[in-house]
């Protein structure tokens, strides 16, 4: 052991002991956005199986339960409570009928939207990985969600966003979008949405900005490029942006 590093010892012993709870919270993070990152298909495997063990199958809040004791000590895929409670509160706000969400992972998001979707309305989910679609199939399942109300595609967003218009139909158009997949594909993927005239106007897109500095500020740049068709509503602090497709043209 260095020289150094035994001099910082006592140092980080005390920083560990005045910040440990906001330490250990902020490395939990870091750690499940390296996850998202790399595929994280063992965190998923494992949140899975201790949603199953542990909850009231059934019963909605009891399996959104589950994930937070869960999430308390583990990392894992799903955005957490915080930003959970902030996609309430936009699902409930817009009151969509049609949603696309790109990224299931392990069906935590899926399950906070259905919970707020009204009867006629229709949740599509879209996760490339299909052992991680099954899986995250299975978790909404469990919730008490039927398969009327939503669909899983088992296959890269790309592709389920071409074939939109077989799964919706092509008179629907999507009111909700949430991004929370590669961040490589949010811009090349809202480009497809836009060309393909799949977002109604007034569609909340809500984005995950999980973003590297590259991916985020070409994202950034298109949004800004074109002011009359996206407004900006909200930034969240815990790193959700909530947009509006305003469906205007170019004056």
């Amino acid at each position: 052991m260095s020289l150094l590093l035994v001099a910082s010892l006592p140092v980080m012993v005390i920083a560990i002991l005045r910040y440990g709870t906001k330490l250990l919270g902020f490395c939990q993070k870091l750690l499940t956005q390296a996850m998202k990152l790399t595929g994280g298909a063992v965190s998923v495997s494992k949140t899975h199986a201790f949603i199953f063990s542990n909850c009231t199958h059934g019963k909605v809040n009891s399996v959104l339960e589950t994930f937070h004791l869960y999430n308390k000590t583990n990392p894992t895929l799903c955005i957490g409570q915080v930003k959970g409670d902030f996609l309430d509160e936009v699902v409930s706000r817009v009151a969509p009928v049609t949603v696309l969400e790109l990224g299931m992972h392990c069906g935590y998001s899926s399950v906070r939207i259905l919970r707020q979707l009204g009867p006629e309305a229709r949740l599509l989910t879209v996760e490339k990985d299909p052992e991680t679609a099954d899986k995250g199939e299975e978790v909404i399942l469990v919730s008490g969600f039927k398969h009327k109300q939503f669909q899983v595609l088992a296959c890269p967003s790309s592709e389920a966003i071409a074939g939109l218009k077989d799964h919706l139909g092509a008179s629907r158009q999507l009111d909700l979008v949430l991004m929370d997949h590669g961040v490589e594909h949010y811009l090349p993927d809202l480009q497809a949405l836009e060309s393909s005239a799949a977002l109604s106007p007034g569609c909340v897109v809500l984005v995950v900005n999980h973003m590297p500095r590259r991916e985020g500020r070409a994202f950034m740049e298109h949004v800004q490029a074109r002011p009359h068709h996206y407004t900006q509503q909200r930034q969240h602090m815990e790193g959700m942006m909530e947009l509006t497709w305003t469906g205007a043209s170019e004056l």
